[in-house]
């Protein structure tokens, strides 16, 4: 057992977040995702949505500081500019963990699966929600956090 770390957080999840380095890149999928064919390593959160793995993930996580946006999700397919209430859940939650960070960035499906392909670890959740897809870049730890 150990202190503030949300009880969602596996220990071969801690263990991957702790093994990244800054600019590496994780990814929170939904059930629908094609997790496996699409990551080195992919960790199963059962009964568990994508808002909760992100809060709780956001929780330990440094966040990229340095880029211009380090969260990515995936576009509705022939509605690019309609944001998914998936997305707008995601928004909430990376404002209230990190007020100073701005709203995620959307790309195409097929963009977002290349992407997807080169994720460091890749968190499958239970979510059945459409597009409950984010990508997260880790940053630093410095005297400031």
């Amino acid at each position: 057992m150990l202190y503030h770390v949300p009880n969602i957080i596996t220990p071969e999840l801690l263990y991957a977040m702790r093994s990244m380095g800054h600019g590496d890149e994780l990814l929170i999928t939904d059930a629908n995702f094609p997790a496996t064919s699409h990551g080195q390593e992919c960790i199963r959160l059962a009964g568990v949505d994508s808002s909760e793995a992100l809060s709780a993930i956001l929780t330990l996580l440094p966040i990229d500081t340095f880029v211009e946006n380090p969260f990515i999700t995936m576009e509705i397919v022939d509605h690019p500019k309609t944001i998914p209430p998936t997305v707008e859940d995601f928004t909430q939650i990376i404002k209230q963990k990190n007020p100073f960070l701005s709203s995620p960035k959307g790309l195409e499906r097929f963009e977002f699966y290349e992407r997807a392909k080169k994720a460091f670890v890749i968190i499958q959740t239970s979510d059945i929600r459409p597009y409950a897809n984010i990508i997260v870049k880790k940053g630093v730890i410095n005297h400031a956090n």
